[in-house]
Formats: structure tokens, sequence, C-alpha cells
């Protein structure tokens, strides 16, 4: 797959799935939701307030007719409630409605009844620009910090694991430094040494590592060369990894408002992929994100 058209396609053939949304009073999610449905690879399941979420959908002139809802009774519930629907069974993909992002992650992070898996959980963007040929990824801008080693080596599987769904076989893998070189006073070089050996010796499932290396010797086959980097994985990035949450949300959010890129993004390592898009994404992205998580569940 190379365009996002073909993502929507692809969830299409795989058949519908259950978008499970907390706090589903969310007009933009419920138009990316109507689109997804018309798409024909979308069965939304809306959880909050029922009459909070009509209202939105007459807004919107959407029609929630056959659409499936899930009250509760009050708003503070809706995370844990959808998660519990995802956990029962009954739902395939979470997805962030009108509530914070922390609070949904506190229910999919319950120990009790979340969906937490053991792996780290990692945010993982997935992107387009006009005139390329192919998808980039880009992780985490989203959810870890200031990851340890441990947990990069989680956040470059989920990557992987999206990238596989994807049709990339064999992703490479550029774990981002300010340097492309080892510097015992830089600890993210450190780290992308390791991620880069361990990933040899079977670590890292799936995929080709390179580390540490610079943005522009990460996508650039000619920088590499011209700072003399030997390595046949330099300048050939499929993932993206920066070393933490600032460098990825930068990183992330120039692309969208720069570099005008098609954008979508889901969370990967929990039982279930998680759309958690921003409200200020607009329809198109979201649908985008839907389908995204339709592939990946």
């Amino acid at each position: 797959m190379n365009t996002f058209s073909e993502i929507i396609d692809a969830a299409r053939r795989a058949g519908p799935a259950r978008f499970v949304v907390a706090q589903a009073a969310d007009a933009t999610i419920l138009e990316a939701l109507e689109e997804a449905r018309r798409a024909g690879f979308a069965r939304p399941v809306l959880v909050g307030l029922p009459d909070e979420i009509e209202k939105e959908a007459r807004v919107q002139g959407i029609s929630l007719s056959g659409w499936e809802m899930v009250p509760v009774a009050a708003k503070t519930d809706s995370a844990a409630e959808a998660v519990k629907t995802i956990a029962h069974g009954d739902g395939d993909i979470l997805v962030k409605g009108l509530l914070q992002t922390a609070d949904l992650l506190r229910a999919v992070l319950n120990k009790a009844n979340g969906l937490n898996t053991g792996r780290t959980l990692s945010h993982v963007g997935v992107f387009r620009f006009e005139g390329s040929e192919r998808f980039y990824l880009v992780t985490d801008a989203a959810i870890s910090i200031a990851p340890t080693y441990e947990q990069k080596i989680d956040i470059v599987q989920n990557a992987v694991d999206l990238a596989h769904r994807l049709g990339i076989e064999t992703p490479v893998v550029a774990i981002l430094c300010a340097i492309e070189t080892v510097n015992p006073d830089m600890q993210a070089t450190v780290d992308a040494a390791c991620l880069a050996k361990m990933a040899e010796r079977g670590a890292i499932r799936g995929a080709r590592v390179e580390g540490p290396l610079a943005l522009d010797n990460a996508v650039s086959v000619e920088a590499a060369r011209h700072k003399g980097i030997t390595s046949d994985l330099a300048g050939r990035a499929d993932i993206l990894v920066a070393p933490n949450i600032e460098a990825a949300n930068i990183l992330y959010k120039a692309l969208i408002f720069f570099a005008k890129a098609e954008e979508a993004g889901i969370v990967m390592g929990a039982r279930a992929p998680i759309v958690l898009n921003s409200r200020s994404d607009s329809v198109r992205n979201k649908l985008y994100s839907l389908a995204l998580g339709a592939l990946a569940r």
C-alpha cells in the first residue's frame, strides 16, 4: 500500500470493524465515523450520554439509525465503559471522543479490566507527501515522554508491526539523534547503537534497524554518503524513531503544517488499536486514522 485510499480499500475488504468511541458526543468524530460507515469498514459503537450524542449528530445531519449506543450514567464513566466493551469482545478498535487523552489511557492501563498487554504503548504516525511513492512512519509523538531503552524496544516493535500491516515486509528503522555517531554524553546515541545491535540479534522482529542517525542521513542516501556513512540502510528509512516526545511531536507537526503531508495515527501496544486523534485534526485525517485502526486490528 502506498496511498491512504489503498488503506481505506484494504479496511473495506477486511470487513466492518466495531469502533468503540469513548465519550462520543464529538461532532468531527461522528462525521468521520459516518464517512467510514459509508466507505464500508465501520460499525460505530457510541459510548456516552445518548442525548448529547444525538444532539451532536443532528448538528452534523447524521442519522444514528442502526448505530449501537452504550449509555453511561455520567461522562466520566465513558472511558471505562468503552474499554470494558472491547475487553468483553464487543468491539475491535478504541476511539477517543470528547475527553482527555490521560483519562482514556488510564482506563486502558487499568490492571483489573483494561487493555494492557505488558508492552509499552506508543503512538505511530503514518505520513505521505505529495509526489512521494511510499509512507513514512514517525514515533512516538504522543505517549512516552522520555522512553527508557527497554521502552524504546517496544516503541520500535509497535511501529514495525504497523508497517507490516501496511505491506512493508522488512521496514528500515532509523533511530534518530542529533548526530550520527555514538557520544557517551548523549544517552540517545548510546540507546540507538544498542537498539541497532539488538535488532541484529533478534530482539526486534521483522525489521532492519540503524542508529544513531541524524534526520538528513536517515532519509537521504546522498546526505549519508556525504557524511561518510557506509551503512546500506542509511538514507532509506521507512520508520523514524525520535529520542523523546518533544522531538517526535515537533517533527510530527512540522510534517503536517510545513510539509503539508497527509497523516494518520494510532496507538499500538494494547489489546486493540487506539485511535487517538487531536481535536484539531480534520475529518479527513480522522477518517484515515479510523481506516488505519481497522487495518491494524
